[in-house]
């Protein structure tokens, strides 16, 4: 149901437009300011052949539509109350044209600046001469003659201040039936065709989508991808090399922007310890760093193989919710944290040597890039799970190379600095220090095992509808604690000068203090009263007519982890969940929660985090990934309803 905005609105028009366009052959609707027309290329067609529809929407000065797929500001409202341009076709029953629709190409969108509801922001639209063109194909038996058909544009069309009533619409009954443009093609023998160059309307169109309609591929549902991170949204479409070589980019820059998450960036500084344990030469530093970028790039690809391969699985979080895949995961970490400090040389089989990780050499570099890889999966960067969701969706080719973007984007840091040594030659290659620095490191990265194999064994505990355990967190704070507690006491042993000294014997004290404050604040209850999701208690909420707010999330999800404490926890969102009206569920996806899944495949989440919030009514009024406290904030006050 369309807001009484648009309802206040409407009537507006209707009055004006009774004073102003009361001559016969006004419209009273978009159509007074946008001049409809069709073209059809060639004119005469073959059986078997191909044409092109043209629909023409010529705007008058300063007016425009909306697109196809409108992107609506918060600003200008809610995006229900806007019409979006679509095309109806009306084909006879036997008819030996078919419209190819998914392969619909629409105008270019034009930025302009709309105030309808005070200060103008840019809002995208089709504005001047607009041309949408559908592919058509003639089946092979038809017969010659004149063969028709009836298309109905929908459309509505404003200035920067206000829109008019949209052209007439399915719902609208005897206006809709006596609506549509009858559009003409004639069907004509080879040997009677006439070559004919088809007229400038058709000089955009990408012929290209022939041959793949010809090869029987299906047009994708959607060639638009939406991106939202922390309230910066756009739309990428994914139609044509260029598009698609944006949407590469854009997935690159979400692998970059991986290394910045929890999950990776406590590893970074063992890299570069590696990297300038051999800045001296530039050759071997150059050959590691490549192997490291091919390890990360190999395990994305890898992702993109098992989601384009292996039926049912269509989201790399899927595997985290295995807890022996968790568990495996934190015994590799292990290893390599074990085999990185250089404790291989203690007390093991000789057998051990031949596989040694260490990063210095080729298989410990490469081994290196997939472990940093697998330390990514957990979390999701901005713009990389929107790319990522789009590609699995997508044919086995196109996800192989949206995810080996990914992986690409993550390792280009690392090729970086193997490139260009001079980077990191400050750093500490050899002595006493080099070795703190790298036991320290070691620590944390099995303070980072602990945390996996802990949350493993939380997901072989848990019962659905219940919270995980959570006192693994003390084992991977133990570890934390540990490197804080021998980075001071190793720095008491061996610095000399007094500022470094202070320095290091500081940092390591404040490493102690933050790891004991975070598990308190990890294992404590938390200031919102969430309960746990089951099928009954989300109908009965929704039923009591409250609007229910929902958390995917699980233990290994530390981007999920990071957004309740500073989103979801901060005071003023804590105060609007705990209002009477409002309930929060969480659905915990730590172990293999069959019905939180269920749950998640229905909404069409294909990752975490994601936070979904629904109306008394049931309907989604807001999801998002990477969220702000005003987008909840709102989103909060919108299921509610005007008060």
């Amino acid at each position: 149901m369309k807001s009484l905005k648009t309802l206040f609105l409407g009537l507006i028009w209707l009055f004006v437009s009774s004073v102003a366009f009361s001559k016969p052959g006004n419209f009273h609707d978009s159509r007074d300011k946008v001049t409809v027309s069709v073209e059809v290329a060639p004119k005469a067609v073959t059986p078997g052949g191909d044409a092109i529809l043209a629909v023409i929407l010529s705007h008058d000065e300063d007016w425009h539509s909306h697109t196809n797929d409108p992107q609506v500001p918060e600003a200008l409202g809610d995006a229900e109350d806007y019409y979006a341009t679509s095309l109806h076709f009306e084909l006879p029953d036997g008819s030996p044209i078919e419209l190819h629709e998914g392969y619909t190409q629409w105008p270019e969108t034009h930025i302009v600046q709309v105030g309808f509801l005070g200060e103008p922001v840019d809002y995208g639209v089709f504005h001047g001469k607009a041309i949408i063109y559908v592919p058509i194909t003639i089946s092979a038996d038809a017969t010659f003659g004149e063969a028709s058909f009836i298309v109905r544009p929908v459309f509505q069309t404003c200035d920067d201040l206000s829109c008019l009533q949209p052209t007439p619409t399915p719902d609208m009954g005897s206006m809709w039936d006596s609506y549509g443009i009858t559009v003409h093609v004639q069907i004509v023998d080879p040997t009677n065709a006439e070559a004919s160059l088809p007229s400038e309307t058709f000089s955009n169109f990408d012929s290209s989508v022939f041959s793949k309609i010809h090869a029987g591929i299906e047009a994708p549902a959607n060639t638009t991808i939406d991106f939202d991170a922390f309230g910066v949204t756009f739309s990428l479409s994914t139609d044509g090399t260029w598009a698609f070589l944006l949407l590469l980019l854009v997935a690159a820059c979400g692998g970059f922007l991986l290394n910045l998450t929890p999950c990776v960036l406590p590893v970074i500084p063992i890299k570069i310890m590696g990297l300038s344990a051999h800045a001296g030469n530039r050759r071997r530093t150059f050959i590691l760093g490549i192997w490291m970028m091919l390890g990360v790039m190999a395990l994305w690809i890898g992702l993109g193989v098992a989601i384009a391969l292996l039926s049912g699985f269509t989201a790399i979080n899927q595997l985290f919710q295995y807890p022996t895949f968790t568990i495996v995961l934190g015994v590799f970490i292990a290893v390599m944290a074990i085999g990185m400090t250089g404790l291989f040389s203690i007390r093991l089989p000789n057998v051990v040597y031949k596989v040694n990780p260490k990063q210095d050499s080729v298989f410990g570099s490469f081994l290196f890039g997939i472990m940093t890889a697998v330390l990514s999966t957990p979390c999701t960067a901005p713009f990389m799970g929107a790319a990522a969701a789009w590609a699995a969706t997508q044919s086995a080719m196109i996800t192989l190379i949206v995810f080996g973007a990914i992986g690409f984007g993550m390792a280009v840091p690392y090729l970086i600095l193997a490139a260009f040594p001079h980077l990191v030659e400050k750093m500490p290659r050899a002595g006493e220090a080099s070795e703190v620095i790298k036991q320290i490191m070691g620590l944390l990265m099995l303070a980072a095992a602990a945390y996996f194999i802990g949350v493993g064994l939380s997901g072989v505990m848990q019962q659905e509808g219940a919270p995980p355990s959570r006192v693994y967190l003390w084992v991977v704070v133990g570890c934390v604690v540990a490197s804080g507690v021998w980075m001071t006491w190793r720095s008491l042993r061996i610095v000399k000068r007094t500022v470094p000294l202070v320095s290091f014997s500081l940092l390591g004290l404040i490493i102690v203090l933050f790891a004991i404050i975070i598990g308190f604040r990890l294992t404590e209850k938390g200031p919102i009263d969430w309960e746990y999701y089951t099928p009954v208690l989300l109908q009965e909420k929704l039923d009591e007519g409250d609007v229910v707010v929902i958390e995917f999330t699980a233990e290994w999800c530390l981007n999920c982890k990071l957004l309740e404490s500073t989103v979801l926890q901060s005071s003023r969102v804590v105060q609007a969940l705990s209002a009477d009206d409002v309930t929060p569920i969480k659905v915990d996806l730590t172990g293999n929660n069959v019905t939180g899944n269920a749950l998640l495949n229905k909404v069409g989440g294909l990752r975490i985090p994601l936070l979904i919030i629904m109306g008394p009514d049931g309907e989604e009024d807001f999801r998002g990934d990477f969220y702000t406290v005003e987008q909840v904030l709102d989103a909060i006050q919108k299921s509610k309803g005007p008060q």
